[in-house]
């Protein structure tokens, strides 16, 4: 009698699944079955035990044990005994570890079932292999022990249940091959195409076979047509004709050699290519097999070589183990900064070995979340992390330590040159306070600000240039010759503050005809370094916002109103007056603003200058892009998105449009768009059907005017090719007409 199943609730000891009979139609019945005998669930038990207790229990059979389906094992095996006694041992994993541990004969099977395997792979679909044993009891009672004594072992548990279900899953039957499609994230294609095009070289690493590898990396834009690809598999005739002899040892060492030889047949076409002018872009694809062998000490330089002159590296049917040691391979052994991307339990290896860790939050569980640096929602986000914050994060970064280099260095120096002329005495030059608040109040904030808010162009052009990130990979604003720069102009400008301020103030008197002393010329000179150090890091801003006139003014004001109650102040302990009214003793003399306003000018030309003559003659990348679009509005709304060359994808500019509708706050629904029969409209764009709302027909009805449009916002904005949205004042309403 045909029957079809669904699953409808799990719970760690019993399954819930509803029946619905196919001759009698109508006819539902909701059927619980019980969970007996479970080893431990990991990611992968969670999905597909499940799935062969549910497959087994339709047929009233009893589950007795089970064995650990893990990415390492790549297989599940399930135990279970039928009303007449039957033993039989069911196990589902990979292709290639199901076909290692099938009995003899039934060639013609194994053939077919291959051939499928390869069909769905090359159609992108996920696949594995079913097969069966029969168990006679006494071997199932004298293996069932060894389980059991496994299964409660306290030290090395994993190992010895692997060990004790390899004594029982070997000699199988086949069953045949299971297909399942996992479709890609919104957005994947365009996300790695725009991170290719910033420099990043993709490598995927996944369990799947090399066909399904394959046609999902041409999916996401990983390769093409025009690349050369260099495969090394294991499925070739050779490989298959020395594994049916059974032989591990000379299967080993064969294998060995092949790899060994395509490698290096691969690197010296690879070589040729790199040399060439006008050679294609190279990409390598291998399976675990083969990587394996790839990866021992002997081969993994030519390995690392080959891979790093590919644009694309695809690695299939790995393990995590596998995939932590590529990721660490080429972190150590290239020493390039690595970053490791996954959503489930069985990337967290290669997520933990990487420099920096991203975690996708979704159906595969939380585990890669929790071992992640950065946790995002879809992969297409990685392109905002990357192109956007993350370069942002480096220029930021860039400019807040080598500015703290050059300040302080400024600030040091002046006391440097001082020490010449009291012949290294250990004589201080600044007053004890004036050197404890220099980095804690006078310069402090405004840095913080340029390492919070600066940015060098907008996030929408950050990822419409992704070119620009290329400046990051090179290191361009942190090599030593940034370094050298910020270290020349520090020099230049204590010698000016320092000279410039000795000089003048040596023919100098105050109000009452003194000359003016140590602490007098100190003062000077310090209010001459607070105030140039804070104007020069506005020179190195992109985007200057009012919290940068307030910080870099505050820091000033900071500093005035500080020194007019310190020396205002006269106090017995430690000061011997040092520093007692000099501030009114110079701000009552001309030469105090004239000195103010000349030596900043001084010091800051050599930098004016170079900038200039940087930015004209040797200008950076983004600010080629600044150029170009200096006449456009910032892109902080999405008005500033749509104006930018409509930069806006159809879903983005449909967005937006209905973001400018009319708007009435409803109290009744949740949706963001809130207004009347707009549910309904949104829903049909993507396939589902919304009815319309019983209090939105009422709400309708007891509107007493009708929204006017004014003729001068007449807006035609097109949808997508085949569509637009029509707002027209002449109609009291708004019409959505597809063409």
């Amino acid at each position: 009698m045909g029957r079809t199943h669904e699953a409808v609730l799990r719970t760690p000891t019993m399954i819930y699944v509803r029946e619905s009979h196919v001759e009698r139609m109508g006819k539902i019945q909701d059927v619980s079955y019980e969970i007996l005998n479970v080893l431990e669930f990991n990611r992968f038990g969670c999905i597909f035990a499940p799935i062969i207790l549910y497959e087994f229990f339709l047929v009233g059979t009893n589950v007795y044990s089970f064995s650990l389906l893990n990415s390492t094992r790549k297989r599940q095996s399930v135990v279970c005994r039928y009303p007449d006694g039957r033993l039989v041992l069911y196990c589902k994993g990979a292709d290639t570890v199901i076909y290692e541990r099938l009995v003899g004969g039934s060639d013609d099977l194994k053939k077919v079932t291959r051939e499928h395997l390869e069909k769905f792979g090359s159609a992108g679909l996920r696949t594995l292999c079913l097969a069966y044993k029969d168990l006679a009891p006494d071997v199932y009672e004298s293996w069932n022990e060894k389980f059991i004594q496994a299964k409660s072992s306290l030290r090395d548990r994993e190992r010895k249940l692997d060990e004790v279900a390899e004594l029982i899953e070997k000699d199988l039957i086949l069953i045949g091959a299971t297909a399942i499609e996992d479709k890609l994230q919104e957005g994947v294609p365009d996300c790695i195409e725009t991170l290719s095009r910033a420099g990043i070289k993709i490598w995927v690493l996944t369990g799947d076979k090399m066909e399904t590898a394959i046609n999902i990396a041409y999916a996401c834009n990983l390769l093409n047509n025009e690349m050369k690809q260099f495969i090394i598999s294991s499925e070739t005739d050779a490989i298959r004709e020395v594994e049916e002899r059974g032989d591990q040892v000379e299967i080993a060492r064969f294998i060995k050699e092949e790899v060994k030889k395509q490698l290096k047949k691969c690197l010296d076409e690879a070589q040729q290519y790199f040399h060439s002018v006008c050679g294609p872009k190279l990409a390598l694809l291998i399976d675990g097999k083969c990587l394996m062998y790839a990866l021992d000490p002997s081969l993994r330089i030519m390995l690392l070589n080959l891979s790093l002159n590919c644009s694309s590296v695809v690695c299939c049917r790995v393990s995590p183990l596998q995939k932590a040691q590529v990721t660490s391979l080429v972190k150590k052994g290239a020493r390039k900064i690595t970053l490791s991307i996954g959503d489930g339990a069985n990337d967290v290896s290669m997520i933990q070995a990487a420099h920096i860790g991203v975690g996708i939050s979704g159906l595969e569980g939380m585990q890669a979340v929790m071992a992640s640096d950065f946790a995002i929602a879809q992969f297409r986000f990685l392109k905002d992390l990357l192109l956007v914050h993350g370069r942002w994060s480096y220029i930021r970064l860039c400019k807040v330590v080598t500015y703290f280099f050059y300040k302080n260095l400024t600030f040091t120096l002046t006391q440097f040159w001082f020490t010449f002329y009291t012949g290294f005495s250990g004589q201080r030059f600044y007053d004890d306070w004036f050197q404890s608040l220099y980095n804690v109040i006078f310069t402090a904030l405004p840095v913080i600000i340029v390492g919070l808010f600066d940015k060098d162009v907008s996030s929408s052009l950050s990822k419409r240039y992704p070119e620009l990130y290329k400046e990051g990979i090179k290191n361009m604003f942190f090599k030593w010759r940034v370094v050298a720069i910020w270290a020349f102009f520090a020099v230049y400008q204590s010698l000016v503050f320092y000279y410039f301020v000795t000089v003048s103030s040596s023919t100098s008197q105050g109000s009452s005809g003194k000359m003016f002393g140590l602490w007098d010329v100190s003062t000077m000179a310090f209010t001459c370094v607070v105030v140039t150090v804070n104007l020069r890091l506005i020179m190195i801003c992109n985007s200057i916002t009012r919290w940068h006139y307030i910080s870099v003014g505050g820091s000033i004001v900071a500093w005035f109103l500080f020194i007019f109650l310190y020396s205002g102040i006269i106090t017995p302990y430690d000061r011997q007056e040092n520093v007692f009214w000099v501030i009114y003793v110079l701000m009552s003399t001309f030469y105090f603003y004239i000195t103010l306003l000349l030596v900043p000018v001084a010091a800051l030309l050599g930098d004016f200058l170079y900038l200039g003559v940087q930015r004209w003659f040797f200008p950076y990348d983004y600010q080629i892009v600044q150029e170009i679009h200096k006449d456009e509005a910032d892109d902080s709304g999405r008005t500033g998105l749509l104006g930018i060359d409509n930069q806006l994808t159809p879903d983005e500019a449909r967005s937006y449009a209905l973001s400018q509708l009319p708007r009435e706050l409803s109290k009744h629904t949740g949706f963001a768009f809130d207004s009347p029969g707009y549910e309904s409209f949104f829903a049909s764009q993507l396939g589902v059907y919304a009815p319309q709302k019983a209090w939105d027909v009422a709400r309708r009805a007891s509107m007493s005017s009708i929204i006017k449009l004014s003729f001068r916002n007449q807006i035609e904005i097109l949808n997508n090719s085949s569509g637009q949205i029509v707002l027209n004042e002449e109609k009291s309403r708004i019409q959505c007409s597809r063409l």
